[in-house]
């Protein structure tokens, strides 16, 4: 074994002993990496990263208590430099998502090879990522969904769209004019950037977007 000085100080966050016991004995056959800790739940992985300063953490997370999503915040907010690795046994939006935001540095499944998490400790102290290529395939597309466009009536200042409720109702320009207390020409203006803002070629019609948006009193 390289020094161990030298050697990637792995701490394992799980709340399986076996899956614990399989990876501690797996990674300790590789001369760069070594396990100087394992933990059953988030809280102990937490205190045991504060006493083994480790450079990575494969982490579980479904674990009774402290998750390994909050796990993962929490240990990062201590230790920033520290790579946080996922090794779990799901692939569902609402875990994945959170702890790569979290700062997960990889997300790996544990039907992984051993070469495969190896790889990834290695990669990560590198500042490399690793990701199962299911997961890489659902950030992709999660990305290629087209962003939702927002109403067309989220460009109307307040003071349009008040002039736009008041259409809506029935009120004539001049009605607009006196119940707003501003000119005449002034309403005219307001009532041309609304119905260009909309995409609407006239007050009826405007009025029309309004009761269908529900936006008319």
């Amino acid at each position: 074994m390289e020094n161990e000085e030298e050697a990637i100080k792995v701490l394992l966050v799980d709340d399986h002993e076996m899956v614990r016991i399989g990876l501690a004995a797996v990674l300790s056959t590789e001369d760069d990496i070594e396990v100087v800790g394992e933990a059953s739940n988030g809280a102990e992985g937490i205190r045991l990263a504060q006493e083994y300063k480790p450079d990575v953490v494969l982490m579980d997370l479904v674990m009774e208590g402290m998750d390994g999503i909050e796990t993962t915040k929490q240990l990062l907010k201590l230790y920033p430099d520290c790579k946080v690795v996922v090794l779990t046994s799901f692939l569902d939006d609402e875990k994945m998502y959170p702890v790569i935001e979290a700062g997960a540095f990889s997300y790996l499944l544990k039907t992984s090879r051993a070469a495969e998490v190896a790889q990834a400790i290695r990669a990560a102290v590198k500042g490399q990522s690793i990701l199962e290529s299911q997961v890489a395939s659902k950030i992709m597309n999660r990305f290629r969904q087209p962003k939702p466009v927002a109403p067309a009536h989220d460009e109307l200042t307040e003071r349009e769209m008040e002039v736009l409720r008041l259409i809506a109702s029935g009120r004539s320009n001049q009605d607009v004019a006196d119940e707003l207390f501003i000119g005449i020409k002034t309403v005219k203006f307001h009532v041309t950037n609304i119905l260009a803002k909309l995409g609407v070629e006239d007050r009826t019609q405007a009025a029309i977007y309004a009761f269908k948006n529900g936006l008319a009193e």
